[in-house]
């Protein structure tokens, strides 16, 4: 073979080997990003479960290929920084800031996803985290203020009341929770028709909490705990308080992502979140 063959044979393979590459680069590229605003700051069972959040998330995002990145900087609520990503979480809490929840209200009315845990959804007044947002809490989420709460966190038995959802696909009719503090609602949120409830506390958990006082253990009801709003490409769920050893030791006793289901659940709901959906075919 001639000098002039083999350099552009090797010209040739180069050219071949860096186009498979190119192909390959392109395949690992992350299907979506997802970027979780926390705190971290308040109830050490809120603590808990963020730092067990963001163990939790890389893992699954090397799994299922998407990106996460997380921050306790609220000002990157803004229009430019969520551009660049697809999917927001709320790990415990909400923002206060008006430009940053009005910057979030034009990221959903525009066909972000979000994701909210447990805290984030609270809001009651008179307390430090009031019912100061009538879009979030009574547009957005429907579910308006907190009323009361479950204690100590205890597990129950969850039931699927929407089995054709994309993040109930894989679940059983239904399945054991973690240990968690379960909160109850002002609105009745089956009264909603924009609101789809996927979770909800089977009445096999009643009595549901040990007290100590009478009104933190639940004998009966309906208490929706995940649900979506079809208008938006969103989730929230109650989840995320862990039990902990609260005046002794402090530390965490359980562990939100114990429960098969609801990893099942949460992993399903961000997989659908960071799809691209035409909003009117959202649910």
């Amino acid at each position: 073979m001639s000098l002039k063959i083999r350099v552009c044979f090797g010209a040739f393979l180069f050219l071949f080997f860096s186009m498979a590459n190119c192909a390959q680069s392109q395949d690992l590229k992350s299907k979506f990003k997802v970027i979780a605003f926390f705190t971290a700051k308040n109830d050490l069972a809120h603590i808990s479960y963020v730092h067990e959040a963001n163990k939790w998330f890389p893992e699954m995002a090397k799994k299922y290929n998407f990106a996460y990145d997380s921050t306790q900087n609220w000002n990157n609520l803004n229009a430019e920084f969520l551009s660049h990503y697809q999917v927001v979480l709320f790990l415990d809490t909400r923002p206060e800031d008006p430009k940053q929840r009005a910057a979030f209200q034009k990221y959903m009315e525009t066909g972000g996803g979000w994701m909210g845990f447990h805290f984030s959804a609270f809001a009651l007044t008179p307390s430090d985290v009031p019912a100061n947002w009538d879009w979030y809490h009574n547009q957005f989420l429907g579910s308006g203020q907190y009323v009361s709460n479950t204690w100590r966190p205890t597990f129950a038995i969850l039931d699927v009341e929407d089995a054709k959802h994309p993040a109930t696909k894989h679940l059983p009719k239904a399945f054991k929770s973690a240990p968690n503090e379960w909160y109850r609602w002002e609105n009745d949120l089956r009264k909603n028709p924009n609101i789809d409830i996927l979770l909800s506390i089977d009445s096999v958990s009643f009595p549901l909490g040990t007290g100590p006082k009478q009104s933190e253990i639940w004998h009966s009801g309906y208490y929706p705990v995940a649900w979506t709003n079809k208008k938006y490409k969103m989730v929230y769920m109650n989840m995320g308080h862990n039990d902990m050893d609260y005046g002794k030791t402090n530390k965490t006793l359980s562990s939100t992502f114990s429960s098969e289901g609801e990893r099942q659940f949460i992993i399903d709901a961000l997989l659908w979140l960071g799809t691209p959906t035409k909003m009117s075919s959202v649910k």
